[in-house]
């Protein structure tokens, strides 16, 4: 399967919280970033086209956007581990805080992979 994105996502590993209505409950890794969405690595994943509350700390700034699952992929847990790609990618819709900050992160993340 060829890649359609016009934007390449950077392998990225961030923290993060995130959880629906608001409730960040559940935590997990980012595997990949891009200025427009990443890929959650996550066991718990949301059905797509569910709104979830994303925030992540990054240089001890908290980063806080909705975002639209636009795939998800369920692995079972005992598997979780072993599977190549067990999570959910997500677009960013809106930020409610920290937008600079990820737009930093975006930047130094593709400064660093292209020097």
């Amino acid at each position: 399967m060829s890649d359609k994105r016009l934007i390449h996502r950077k392998r990225k590993r961030v923290a993060l919280s995130f959880g629906t209505d608001g409730a960040l409950i559940r935590k997990a890794f980012t595997e990949d970033i891009s200025p427009t969405g990443m890929f959650i690595k996550t066991a718990n994943v949301c059905s797509p086209n569910t709104v979830v509350t994303v925030e992540l700390l990054f240089d001890q700034q908290p980063i806080c956007f909705d975002a639209r699952v636009m795939w998800a992929r369920r692995v079972p847990q005992n598997l979780f581990h072993l599977a190549k790609k067990g999570g959910m990618g997500v677009r960013i819709i809106r930020f409610h805080s920290g937008r600079d900050h990820y737009e930093e992160l975006c930047t130094q993340i593709s400064l660093t992979r292209n020097a």
